[in-house]
């Protein structure tokens, strides 16, 4: 079972009182238009009121135009050097994985105590500030789902077990051996950054053939045995409203991430297979919402950094967070599918989720 996230509300709220060196993070590499990913999830923190700033950890190849425009939006740039895997011929599920090696310089920010990381395709609709509240020493992530086509050369996918439905599928153990062990989406997660740590990662690296899903793979495997799950509503992989649609309910889901294939808001069509689903539609749409409100742009001083917290607001930059529900309370009622999802956490009420 997860960690017990009831009343971390108050916690955060008091650590920020205090000024602790924490952070969200995110990576851009490249001259494509992945920076409006960026400024869309500065926007969407300035939203809900976060209390710690946007780091850009970012190749060098990344034109100043753009680290300008991410500089203006209240974002701390941080350039990184490039991490390559070794050499093989190992065909990713997608070509530009390769470059998400680099996302591992993120353990190398020691100027930070703790930081969440966040994928550039992900929005935030409700404050996670508590998650930097978690106790230390875990490393906290969602569980992925295995049912859509990119993970076809898994033995998951071919027996059509997934992790999200355990009991649909039982595991043949007498065939594939022991069940594997539980896998995270590395799209958003909990880290805590470590000259030592970041060091292992980059020996261990060296020595550990590359596999399809490239990073994801790799810190599931150095970090497996440290990994406690969250609740789904901190990483909505967009699958999941197809794949298992008893399973969320988009009211209490307080992170999402447009991963799945056509949903990325900056390049949405509704041409690609599940995009024209009414509930796609009205996230895309509710991304844009947050993207377009010049309310939540950037108000503070040029290049981000620490702000002066004014009218009980919060979040990097000094933009006033415009009122706005969460995904699933829009303009249009979407359809709802009603699971085990846990209710989101809130001060001074049991979530449900528990040591174990």
């Amino acid at each position: 079972m997860g960690p017990n996230m009831s009343a971390l509300g108050k916690q955060h709220q008091a650590a920020a009182a205090m000024a602790p060196k924490r952070a969200y993070v995110t990576f851009l590499a490249g001259d494509g238009d992945y920076w409006k990913g960026v400024v869309g999830l500065a926007k969407g923190l300035r939203r809900v009121r976060a209390a710690y700033p946007l780091v850009v950890a970012m190749l060098p190849d990344v034109p100043e135009e753009h680290r300008r425009k991410l500089r203006d939006q209240g974002c701390v740039v941080r350039e990184i050097e490039p991490v390559y895997p070794p050499e093989s011929q190992t065909q990713f599920a997608m070509a530009y994985y390769v470059i998400n090696y680099s996302k591992l310089r993120i353990w190398e920010f020691v100027e930070y105590e703790r930081m969440v990381y966040l994928d550039a395709d992900i929005q935030v609709y409700s404050n996670i500030d508590h998650l930097f509240d978690l106790d230390k020493g875990k490393f906290y992530a969602v569980m992925d789902c295995f049912c859509e086509k990119t993970w076809s050369h898994t033995p998951q996918y071919k027996i059509d077990y997934c992790q999200q439905c355990p009991e649909r599928v039982s595991w043949p153990e007498q065939e594939l051996g022991p069940p594997p062990p539980l896998y995270f989406n590395a799209g958003m997660f909990v880290h805590e950054p470590s000259l030592r740590t970041a060091k292992d990662l980059l020996d261990a690296l060296v020595v550990t053939p590359p596999t399809p899903f490239a990073e994801q793979d790799f810190l599931n495997l150095f970090f497996r045995d440290v990994y406690s799950p969250i609740p789904p509503v901190y990483n909505l992989v967009l699958a999941m409203l197809w794949r298992h649609p008893e399973k969320v309910v988009l009211d209490e889901v307080k992170v999402v991430h447009y991963c799945a294939a056509g949903s990325k808001p900056w390049r949405y069509t509704g041409k690609e297979p599940n995009m024209e689903r009414e509930d796609i539609k009205a996230l895309v749409a509710q991304w844009w919402d947050i993207y377009d409100d010049e309310r939540l742009d950037y108000k503070g001083a040029p290049g981000g950094g620490r702000r002066r917290r004014r009218g009980g607001g919060g979040g990097p930059g000094e933009a006033a967070a415009a009122p706005g529900p969460g995904p699933g309370r829009r303009r249009q009622v979407l359809p709802r599918a009603v699971g085990c999802l846990g209710a989101p956490p809130v001060a001074g009420r049991d979530d449900g989720v528990h040591p174990g």
